[in-house]
């Protein structure tokens, strides 16, 4: 069974730092975690890792997408485990670095994915006019758990769940829970934590950190490529929050002031997230010297998986 470790954990805890730690102390590669990074032009607001934050260690996963394509799950379960095996067969040690929760859990875990059908137009066009409350409700209606784990108004993934149990007669929730769950790799988790206020202030801070760095003029030139709020890019945080700006609706400081309720709303769902779906070994991250982090860290997992 291949070995991988997973650094997983909150916006703005230092996954980034850990995982190129532990690249270095263990031969490693890592792949990315996160569903937008793989968006070329999207580096202020994703807060991708720079090439001086690479420290010279190979990273996946990262810039090979344009901003206006799609990109699912099940995609993402192809690429990464291409990439595990590729990395093994180096004799390096993959590293998923990232917070997106269930595109990791479905590239490690026994996840098989409903293929999309050529139906998928004229299912479209059945569903365009209802709001996304009427969706929502809809969705309600015919699978009520797959409905309590999705936001109302993210309309892509509540249509998808619609469109399996119209096409199949089974509920998306139904199917899931048939499935084993179980791991196909031998990981070891490592989800970083910290005091809750203390997070929410290097939330904060983050947000002001895009702001200097030029977020603004980042969204303006991918808004000038053509993209807008339908594309599936630009419904993450730190950019979905500039179109009521730009139709004259709120003031820059309101969009920043909603970047960071998002991004720290976010946080929170993260940790109920990994906390149900992974056995994590949980550290507290010392930000005085992170290094000692890094140390226990390297100490449970040479310890746990013989390296």
């Amino acid at each position: 069974m291949e070995k991988v470790i997973v650094v997983i954990g909150p916006t703005s805890v230092g996954k980034t730092k850990m995982g190129v730690e532990l690249a270095k102390a263990f031969h490693g590669e890592v792949i990315s975690g996160d569903s937008m990074q793989i968006y070329k032009g999207m580096d202020i607001g994703t807060a991708k890792v720079t090439v001086e934050e690479m420290e010279g260690i190979v990273h996946h996963c990262i810039d090979i997408k344009e901003a206006t394509d799609s990109f699912s799950v099940k995609d993402f379960q192809v690429i990464v485990r291409e990439k595990i095996t590729e990395i093994t067969k180096r004799g390096k040690l993959p590293i998923i670095v990232g917070g997106t929760g269930l595109y990791i859990k479905g590239a490690l875990y026994d996840y098989e994915f409903q293929e999309e059908t050529h139906k998928r137009c004229d299912f479209r066009e059945k569903f365009e006019h209802y709001t996304n409350e009427e969706l929502f409700a809809y969705l309600e209606s015919v699978d009520l758990k797959s409905a309590q784990e999705l936001h109302k108004n993210n309309r892509q993934r509540v249509l998808r769940a619609i469109e399996i149990f119209e096409e199949t007669g089974q509920r998306k929730s139904d199917m899931i829970e048939q499935q084993e769950h179980v791991c196909l790799y031998d990981a070891y988790f490592v989800g970083l934590t910290l005091e809750r206020d203390v997070l929410y202030d290097r939330i904060n801070h983050r947000v002001d950190l895009m702001k200097e760095a030029g977020l603004e003029e980042e969204v303006e030139q991918l808004i000038q490529q053509g993209l807008t709020r339908e594309h599936q890019s630009m419904k993450a945080i730190g950019y979905k929050e500039w179109f009521d700006l730009y139709e004259g609706l709120v003031n820059i400081d309101v969009v920043y002031d909603r970047i960071k309720q998002h991004s720290r709303k976010y946080a929170k769902r993260q940790y109920t997230w990994f906390k149900n779906q992974f056995e994590v070994e949980w550290y507290t991250v010392n930000l005085d010297d992170f290094n000692e982090t890094v140390e226990n860290v390297k100490d449970n997992i040479k310890r746990t998986m013989k390296l």
